[in-house]
């Protein structure tokens, strides 16, 4: 009993000290508010085996995933040797020999243990010779303390086994044990002590690792699959809604947060993946996704008299934010970053703390109905100048309502795309009508800026218009639009069955219905808009259109899932560019221009028409790409040949 008492105290004390040393989150996290995220347990456990289990989003970085991997398999490997360690020390008669400790289960622990080392000598080259930017603002002492333990941890482990060999112990199933082994016996080390003295300084490695980690960023371990597994499962294009328990409609305070997005504070692992894809911090705005979460993170662990919003996080960092999800696309632990943003949001505006460009967009939303300033008999008058008639969805039943959007209806460099739009559904057919001036802004922006309120009276004056018309099917060009009608009215009891526009022509030349003049192949490149593509999947339809229009389409490095934000969400086309050291459109505008094959940059979303043409005029790029809608692409055999711009091809 005297031989186990010292580890006996050993343990308790680092078990005590572990426990002590995480109360504070414990405590935060019990008093924290309901969040339900229980449903469907077997979809949140297969997300589970696929983020976890795969490294689905860890292997996007190659180097980063496989180091990873190496390291997490490993850890379980040798979690036999931590049992092994206590358990035979602490439980007179225990041994893993039963299931083949010193055999096939030896043999893994010596192999892993140089996997282990391989693993983090990668970490070590990645984080001190790569220097990846993403690490920028990650605590690289909290790094090296982890890598520290973890060598000693496995070298440890291999000195002990091999004084163990050196002492007369079996040795073919641990050959690389056995090689250290007879360095030792060279070196004329006493086996037995060098046994006892690397076994302590194992256990207490183990013990000093156990106590470091509920202070340390590598928590991760035991927080990113629990904080997996109750993931959001609602649509991605859902905003939170406000919990009908909070007084007012932002959050203020850490506490005011639910157990889940506070559990997402403690997860994080410092990666820096959503910094690499921001668009605000590579503009150099003063936001990281990454900063964001582990300020909040420290300021849960010391609690400080600063406010949450305006100290611990500045006004000038929320707004920032473009919205475009990017962040939480590329979080290995699925870190919810805009539902927190958003909350905080609300809380600025109740406050009244917003930009004059902001507040002179909600102003003209709230009197108008639009961003532009523009009287709403004025939002159909693009149809003027039709040869046809456009229907008026609301005396007459159409097959497809159009909810035609702001900048598709009222900015001059829109309109045009607007009516060729109207052009290529009147000749296949489509039998379809707009609301005139009922329509009102969808609300997309104005929610994700945090005036929930203003976007609950946009919504319901939308959905009240929208149900008094018979239709079957609604269309829009705005990808922005689609979201809210898809995905945010649905807490109105609004279901619709939403289309984009492009979605809806490429059925039609599907069916046959829409025949087009095929072009000579010109290569193009093509733009993902956020929320048609990250937020609703829309990836597939304008590349199927593409091709139908005879155009080879070059993708951009950084494209679908992956796709880099024009900067226009989330309220920010409505703001300045103080403080803009690149806009986000300019970034991308130069990654088209380095393909250096492409004469067209598609998009496919008003907005992205306004801001990538003003980026190539402000790069001078317009005599070398040409930024098209779809819409412009599509030429009907019945119509004469697209006079499309000539531009320099290189």
């Amino acid at each position: 009993m005297a031989s186990t008492l010292p580890l006996w105290i050993l343990v308790v004390a680092a078990l005590v000290l572990t426990s002590w040393r995480a109360r504070r989150y414990a405590v935060s996290l019990a008093r924290a508010p309901a969040a339900a995220r229980f449903d469907q347990p077997m979809r949140r456990l297969e997300g589970v085996m696929v983020a976890i289990g795969l490294h689905r989003k860890m292997l996007r970085k190659p180097l980063s995933g496989v180091l990873h991997a190496i390291i997490f398999v490993s850890f379980f490997v040798l979690f036999t040797a931590t049992i092994d360690a206590f358990g035979s020390r602490l439980f007179p008669g225990f041994s893993l020999g039963v299931i083949g400790g010193e055999t096939w289960i030896a043999a893994l622990q010596d192999i892993f243990s140089v996997l282990m080392l391989v693993g983090v000598g990668l970490a070590l080259y990645q984080r001190y010779v790569l220097r990846p930017a993403r690490f920028e603002g990650s605590n690289g002492k909290d790094a090296a303390i982890i890598y520290v333990l973890i060598v000693l941890i496995v070298v440890s482990l291999l000195l002990e086994a091999a004084a163990r060999i050196e002492g007369g112990a079996d040795g073919s199933w641990r050959p690389v044990a056995s090689a250290v082994a007879g360095l030792l016996g060279r070196a004329g080390i006493s086996a037995p002590a060098a046994e006892e003295v690397f076994y302590w300084i194992h256990v207490g490695a183990i013990l000093a690792f156990l106590v470091y980690i509920p202070g340390s960023k590598h928590r991760h371990m035991f927080l990113a699959a629990p904080n997996i597994y109750f993931r959001n499962l609602e649509p991605r294009g859902l905003a939170p809604a406000v919990p009908k328990q909070r007084e007012a409609p932002g959050v203020d305070s850490l506490g005011m947060f639910d157990w889940k997005q506070q559990l997402d504070l403690l997860s994080c692992t410092e990666c820096g993946r959503c910094q690499a894809v921001c668009p605000a911090y590579a503009a150099g705005l003063p936001l990281s996704p990454k900063t964001l979460i582990t300020d909040m993170r420290d300021a849960l662990a010391a609690p400080t008299a600063l406010p949450l919003v305006g100290g611990v996080i500045a006004d000038e960092t929320l707004w920032a934010c473009t919205t475009c999800r990017a962040c939480m696309e590329a979080c290995p632990v699925e870190i919810e970053h805009l539902p927190k943003i958003i909350d905080m949001r609300r809380h600025l505006v109740d406050e009244g703390r917003v930009s004059p460009g902001l507040q002179d967009a909600l102003s003209n939303l709230t009197r108008l109905g639009n961003s532009m300033g523009k009287p709403s008999k004025m939002r159909a008058r693009w149809t003027k100048e039709l040869g046809f008639p456009v229907k008026d969805a609301r005396e007459e039943p159409v097959d497809v309502l159009w909810f035609v959007g702001d900048y598709a209806s009222y900015d001059p460099r829109v309109q045009e795309i607007t009516r060729k739009v109207a052009e290529l559904l009147t000749a296949a057919g489509v039998d379809f009508g707009i609301l005139f001036d009922a329509e009102r802004n969808s609300g997309n922006d104005v929610r994700r800026a945090g005036e929930e309120g203003l976007f609950e009276t946009l919504a319901q004056s939308n959905i009240d218009e929208i149900n008094a018309c018979r239709f079957n099917r609604i269309m829009t060009t705005d990808p922005h639009s689609l979201n809210a009608l898809k995905n945010d009215y649905r807490h109105f009891g609004a279901a619709f069955e939403v289309l984009h526009y492009t979605a809806l022509l490429a059925e039609l030349i599907a069916d046959g219905k829409l025949d087009l003049h095929v072009a000579d192949g010109a290569r193009v490149t093509y733009h993902d808009p956020c929320y048609l593509g990250r937020y609703n999947g829309g990836f597939d339809a304008p590349r199927a259109l593409i091709r139908s229009a005879g155009y080879t389409l070059h993708d951009m490095p950084r494209c679908r899932e992956n796709s880099f934000c024009c900067g226009a969400g989330g309220g920010r086309i409505w703001q300045g560019d103080d403080g803009v050291t690149e806009r986000p459109s300019e970034n991308r505008i130069r990654e088209a221009l380095s393909l250096g094959d492409v004469a067209y940059f598609v998009v496919a979303c008003p907005k992205d028409k306004v801001m990538y043409t003003a980026a190539t005029d402000a790069l001078g790029a317009t005599g070398k790409l040409k930024v098209v809608d779809i819409a412009e692409l599509l030429v009907p055999r019945a119509s004469q040949a697209l006079d499309m711009p000539a531009v320099e091809t290189t």
